[in-house]
């Protein structure tokens, strides 16, 4: 019987060395997914971080852009107000504005001129400056 204790001691000896040398084998494979994966995320916080200043670069940019856009609105409306009011002031400038306005709407020289009072010549150089 001792031999039978010694053998059965023996075989749960190994079977314990077996088992412990594959939990380390299972260990150091997980060792090694964390090893990677803790690699993976790295490069994701630098990829994200990179990102994040071109989105801010971005956003300045567009915000720069909208301003100068915003600028240029009001130039252009104070533009328009003061050409607006040119052509109140002068009542050629007027005549000549409706003239240009009937010409993109399809009149022709006859219409210019009765509804214009515009001499004949210069209906037709109206005309063909339009279609220019």
């Amino acid at each position: 019987m001792g031999d039978q204790f010694l053998i059965a001691a023996l075989v749960y000896v190994i079977a314990c060395l077996g088992l412990v040398l594959y939990l380390q084998k299972q260990s150091n494979k997980l060792r090694a997914k964390v090893d990677a994966l803790t690699v993976l995320m790295k490069e994701s916080d630098r990829q994200r971080d990179a990102f994040k200043r071109e989105l801010n670069e971005l956003r300045s940019g567009t915000i720069g852009v909208g301003r100068r856009v915003i600028e240029l609105e009001k130039k252009l409306a104070k533009q328009d107000a003061k050409l607006d009011e040119a052509n109140q002031q002068d009542p050629q400038a007027r005549l000549y504005s409706r003239a240009m306005k009937m010409v993109s709407l399809g009149a022709g020289v006859e219409e210019l001129v009765q509804e214009c009072e515009l001499p004949k010549a210069e209906a037709e150089l109206i005309l063909r400056l339009h279609r220019k």
